[in-house]
């Protein structure tokens, strides 16, 4: 199909600070152009009366699982999970087994999306050898092996001079450190945030300064080697705080929050559910709001899931066994839409912002745009349908989520991914064995 033609929509492009009604038509994989009343034969012609047309969704904090436990996640599930929900590029991260840390897995994971994925995928490099944290990976031929950025996961490096190291490594290649910002001296053994709820459900606490105090040593040593840094999944206060401190002084410093972290508290784990057992923990709704006021005066950055599959009979173990993650590739977009825009603490313009042009800024991405001549990558959303999270209509092969049974705003009617439309009517998903 060469030519689409997308017509009438609200179209929402934060790069230009558009939010109008215009139409769009895609020539060859391509935008051609945005504008009213574009009158031309199209191959396809897309009705986005009433619907939001904006930039494809991009993720920068997924787990995919592939190689390794395929039984939780693969390239292909976890794309069909990001397209219907709305995201047209995931970065994966490297704690798969083997881990990411060689040219090897990450032509793996490549030759997987190429094969069997609806989204693009790109793969971040693992930072340290096998995650452990003590020796840098080849972080070169990870580079030239097509990594985008470098990160340890969740394992954070408690070693600072390794961590300075890396980030002078990082530098030569101009691509972000993505940091999982743990002490793990003060998190041992940690199960949920340490505070009220911690003590009267008995189970030991993750104090906010497990958080606090590695986002503060990898601020000084961004500001030392003038490398990019990224922190992954804040959680509290006091870590909005220093970042905010930080931007103001000039460091190189982006961050994410997760919808998870946005909307719910740790008074949820009276339930000793593990579904809602993640790291970092759940905060407290001190957190929740200073989070959300992050996002609004511009020092969070990005939205992310950090979908995190795990089996069944993992999560289904007493709270204190059970693995830490939620997934989320599907429920974002209409947890986001609903907490926070139709509650009024966010415009459309800046939600999409947090979920489009900054993340690819963020890791140096041609995208995220609708701009004349930008890949087209294209979410259509309908922001008025009114929609129950069923976990067991998830494409996902896991299904630990918090969310089952929440009503929420907001649906993905249309997805165009590289020109290629892969998602049509809200719950078709068109099989593509091209990738993207």
């Amino acid at each position: 199909m060469s030519k689409v033609l997308i017509k009438g929509g609200r179209v929402i492009n934060p790069l230009n600070r558009v939010d109008d009604i215009r139409d769009v038509l895609i020539e060859n994989g391509r935008i051609k152009k945005v504008d009213k009343g574009i009158s031309v034969s199209a191959d396809k012609v897309i009705n986005a009366d009433n619907l939001i047309v904006c930039p494809g969704l991009i993720d920068i904090h997924v787990h995919l699982r592939e190689p390794g436990r395929e039984d939780e996640e693969t390239v292909e599930t976890g794309t069909r999970a990001a397209v219907k929900g709305g995201f047209t590029t995931v970065a994966c991260m490297p704690n798969t087994e083997p881990v990411a840390d060689s040219a090897a897995v990450i032509e793996y994971i490549k030759e997987k999306a190429r094969s069997n994925a609806l989204a693009r995928v790109l793969p971040i490099g693992a930072l340290t050898k096998e995650l452990k944290g003590e020796e840098l990976s080849p972080m070169n031929e990870l580079i030239e092996a097509g990594v985008i950025a470098f990160s340890n996961d969740g394992e954070s490096v408690m070693d600072a001079e390794v961590m300075r190291r890396a980030l002078e490594y990082s530098k030569m290649f101009d691509v972000p450190v993505i940091v999982h910002a743990e002490d793990k001296q003060l998190s041992v053994n940690g199960q949920i945030n340490e505070g009220l709820y911690s003590t009267v459900l008995g189970l030991k606490g993750i104090p906010a300064a497990a958080e606090e105090v590695i986002i503060a040593r990898d601020l000084i040593l961004a500001k030392m080697t003038g490398a990019k840094i990224h922190f992954a999944h804040v959680s509290t206060r006091g870590s909005v705080e220093l970042i905010r401190r930080a931007k103001e002084e000039g460091i190189n410093v982006t961050c994410e929050v997760t919808p998870h972290h946005l909307t719910l508290t740790d008074a949820m784990i009276e339930s000793y559910d593990s579904n809602y057992k993640v790291n970092p923990p759940l905060r407290s709704e001190i957190d929740v709001l200073a989070l959300r006021e992050g996002l609004k005066n511009g020092t969070i950055d990005a939205i992310a899931s950090d979908h995190a599959p795990h089996a069944l009979h993992e999560k289904e173990r007493e709270f204190q066994f059970a693995p830490f993650g939620v997934i989320g590739l599907e429920t974002t977009l209409p947890l986001v839409l609903t907490e926070l825009v139709e509650a009024r603490e966010l415009s459309l313009l800046s939600l999409v912002e947090k979920l489009t042009i900054n993340p690819a800024k963020i890791l140096g991405l041609d995208l995220g745009t609708l701009s004349e001549g930008s890949a087209a990558d294209i979410t259509i959303i309908d922001n008025k349908a009114k929609v129950k999270v069923d976990i067991n209509n998830f494409q996902s092969k896991s299904k630990n989520s918090p969310f089952h049974g929440w009503v929420l705003n907001g649906k993905v009617s249309c997805l165009i991914a590289n020109g290629k439309v892969v998602v049509e009517d809200g719950n078709s998903i068109i099989p593509c064995k091209e990738g993207v």
